[in-house]
C-alpha cells in the first residue's frame, strides 16, 4: 500500500518574503515608534536650526573704540564710539539694558551691560562697558583692543531696571542696592541716570568684591554719595589695613539691617547668582514684594 503525502503547509510565522508585500505604516505611526534618542536629536536638530535663524536676524552696527584702559584688576574700561548710529544710541533708554558684542578672531559674541547713562549717550554719542577680561573669552579679544579697532554691536536688549515699580520716591523711601564684581557696570548706570535718590531717605549701594584693587568705579564713589547713595565696599579678601565690611554682601545686609517698613522697601540687584539668590531670599523672608526687587536678567 502506498501513501500519498502532502506537503506541509508553510507556518505563517515563517512565510517567506511575507514583509516585502505588508502594507507599510503611515509616517504618523513610524514617528510615534521612532526611538526616543531619535525624537530628542530631531528636535535638538530643530531648535538649533531655529536659533541659528534667530542669529542671523541680529543687525550689526560697526563702530570704533575710543578707549580701552584699566579700571581695576582683570576689568576694563571700554568706550565705543556710536555718534554714526543715532537709531543705536537712541534705543538706549533704561539703566540695565544691554548688548551683544562681536570682534575679530572672537567665536562668539559677548553680552555686555551698558555702564553709561543714556543721555551721556546722546550727549556724547558713546557708549560705555566695564569688562572683564576672562582668559579664552570674547572679553579678553576685547580688553586687548586699542583706539580706533573696529567692533559690532548689536542692537539695544532688554527692558533693564524698571524704576517705575518702586516710584514715587515717597512711597518707597528705603532702597537697597546690591552688586559684586562687573555686575558694578549697570548699576553706576542707574546711579548716575537718577531715580530721586535724594528724596529718599535710606539709599544703600552694598558693593562686593575680592579686594580695593578688584573694585572699580572708586573715584567716583564720592559724587554717588553726593546724589544721596550711601556707598558700603565689602571685601571677601581684604588686606590687613582694612576696617570695612567683610565677608560677602549678603552678610554684610544681615549684619547692618535696620528697622524698615517692607511695604515701602525696593531693591535692585546685580551680580553673580548665588548673591541675588540670597539677597532675593532675604528680602521676601522680610515681607518686601518680588515685585519691588528689580534685575536687569
Amino acid at each position: 500500500m502506498s501513501l500519498a503525502l502532502s506537503p506541509p503547509a508553510p507556518s505563517p510565522s515563517i512565510t517567506p518574503h511575507a514583509h516585502l508585500s505588508a502594507t507599510l505604516p503611515p509616517m504618523s505611526i513610524l514617528r510615534r515608534v521612532a526611538p526616543l534618542h531619535l525624537r530628542h536629536h530631531r528636535r535638538r536638530l530643530a531648535s538649533v536650526a531655529a536659533a541659528a535663524i534667530r542669529q542671523d536676524t541680529t543687525v550689526w552696527t560697526p563702530a570704533p573704540l575710543s578707549l580701552v584702559e584699566s579700571a581695576a584688576e582683570s576689568l576694563f574700561h571700554v568706550s565705543i564710539d556710536v555718534s554714526d548710529a543715532p537709531e543705536l544710541v537712541g534705543s538706549h533708554t533704561r539703566p540695565g539694558q544691554y548688548l551683544q558684542l562681536r570682534v575679530p578672531d572672537a567665536a562668539k559674541p559677548a553680552f555686555l551691560a551698558i555702564a553709561s547713562p543714556p543721555p551721556l549717550a546722546a550727549a556724547r554719542g558713546e557708549f560705555e562697558f566695564l569688562v572683564k577680561s576672562v582668559a579664552g573669552s570674547t572679553a579678553e579679544f576685547l580688553c586687548g583692543l586699542k583706539r580706533g579697532d573696529v567692533v559690532e554691536l548689536s542692537q539695544v536688549m532688554g527692558k533693564g531696571f524698571d524704576i517705575d515699580r518702586i516710584e514715587p520716591p515717597e512711597d518707597y523711601p528705603s532702597v537697597f542696592i546690591f552688586a559684586t564684581g562687573s555686575g558694578i557696570s549697570p548699576i553706576r548706570c542707574l546711579i548716575e541716570s537718577g531715580f530721586d535718590a535724594d528724596k529718599r531717605t535710606d539709599v544703600r549701594l552694598y558693593y562686593g568684591a575680592r579686594n580695593l584693587q578688584r573694585m572699580a568705579y572708586q573715584h567716583m564713589f564720592k559724587d554717588w554719595e553726593l546724589s544721596g547713595v550711601t556707598i558700603v565696599p565689602v571685601l571677601s579678601q581684604p588686606d590687613d589695613s582694612w576696617t570695612g565690611e567683610t565677608g560677602y554682601v549678603q552678610a554684610a545686609f544681615n549684619r547692618a539691617k535696620r528697622n524698615f517698613s517692607p511695604q515701602s522697601t525696593g531693591a535692585v540687584l546685580c551680580g553673580q547668582k548665588q548673591m541675588t539668590e540670597e539677597i532675593t531670599s532675604i528680602l521676601l523672608a522680610d515681607g518686601v514684594s518680588r515685585e519691588k526687587i528689580l534685575k536687569n536678567f
